[in-house]
């Protein structure tokens, strides 16, 4: 069985972020897959759905809407089969509108705010590196599909068509079956057959995989190594894979290789975007200004945004200029980081939420410009 996760799309955040209502919920749960931990996470969704309602009467909110918005979230709160599957994180939207969750695979801290927009910017961290992956174990002898992330156990996934080995694939007993006469034989034959192999297993994995981006991480020795990797459609497999017989590897052993796979992605990414806000700084196309790249935002200039996801700036932007106003943290103000954010995504911009130490220049956000100010 897979982690049960509904990541939102780029779509979906932006129906998000555009979002405007007098009363709008925004809450953060930590959750786990595992079943007997659930009710862990239903309590705290509990006291957070009080805590929201609260925050709304403490600044006059419509009665209805408060009572309606309660309604929405204590269904969820009450709904045991929607309790039976969750992943690592739950977020869930709320207005009189209705209600919509997200069940993600990475742990982020929980929260819970209200105002007339929601508060979207821990979402984007699901989106901005891959926070799950798939392990590919192939060898001859066998393969297996096996779904990890962050945190928690691996998950073997069930692959339909999904040939058991190398020799039944090609249809012989052993791949080291003599061939008839004038037929490839010994190593070359044994390469044929392993490279047929290695086409069913593609082949098979297209019903699961398809229209996915998670990393695909593959796990084999030499030869099969490069013989996957020749035949293979998936575009997000990764360079790096895992060496040795995967046969002798257990789900858990893979899953911590595959762990420092994608520890390598992050650290790769990360360090190509400085290097890439650095040499746009020097051309004078970048900034690490709030009000600057919230005024930039606002006229399409901004083509790449990084913001620290657990820094909160509460405030003002005025829609027609960029202007902003720096308020207190209450149910009046928003985060200003999320409307700079929303501002670049709706102008083809692309958004990652990363730690602070990933920010250049160590505030809330950084820009890197489509053209000098």
């Amino acid at each position: 069985m897979t982690l049960p996760v509904d990541v939102p799309t780029r779509a979906e955040v932006e129906r998000l972020l555009a979002a405007r209502d007098a009363s709008c919920v925004s809450i953060y749960v930590p959750t786990s897959p595992l079943t007997q931990d659930a009710q862990v996470g239903r309590i705290e969704l509990k006291n957070a759905v009080g805590e929201a309602a609260d925050q709304l009467q403490a600044v006059d909110a419509d009665r209805r809407d408060v009572a309606e918005i309660r309604e929405l979230l204590d269904e969820y709160v009450a709904d045991d089969d929607f309790w039976a599957e969750q992943a690592w994180t739950l977020a869930v939207f709320a207005s009189p509108a209705g209600a919509r969750t997200f069940r993600l695979p990475n742990r982020l801290d929980s929260a819970v705010e209200v105002g007339d927009r929601y508060y979207v910017k821990p979402l984007l961290r699901a989106i901005t590196f891959p926070q799950a992956a798939f392990v590919l174990a192939l060898a001859s002898g066998g393969v297996r599909l096996v779904e990890i992330t962050r945190e928690g156990p691996p998950s073997p996934v069930a692959v339909p068509g999904l040939p058991s080995d190398a020799a039944s694939a090609a249809g012989k007993a052993s791949i080291a079956d003599r061939a008839p006469v004038r037929r490839i034989q010994g190593s070359e034959g044994q390469r044929v057959r392993l490279r047929q192999f290695a086409r069913k297993v593609d082949s098979a994995l297209r019903g699961v995989l398809t229209g996915l981006d998670l990393p695909l991480i593959l796990a084999a020795a030499a030869p099969m190594d490069a013989i996957f990797r020749s035949v293979n459609s998936y575009p997000h497999l990764t360079e790096r894979g895992i060496g040795g017989n995967p046969e002798e590897r257990s789900d858990a052993e893979l899953a911590a290789a595959a762990r420092a796979v994608l520890d390598e992605l992050y650290a790769q990414e990360a360090a190509s975007l400085r290097e890439r806000f650095e040499a746009s700084a020097a051309q004078g196309r970048a900034s690490t200004d709030v009000a600057t790249v919230a005024r930039l935002a606002t006229y399409g200039a901004v083509d790449t945004l990084l913001v620290d996801i657990d820094q909160k700036v509460p405030g003002f932007v005025d829609a027609q200029t960029g202007a902003v106003t720096f308020a207190d943290d209450d149910a009046a103000s928003y985060g200003v980081v999320d409307e700079i954010a929303r501002r670049v995504l709706l102008s083809s911009g692309r958004v990652l939420a990363v730690r602070a130490p990933e920010v250049p220049g160590g505030g809330a956000l950084a820009a890197i410009l489509r053209y000098p100010p």
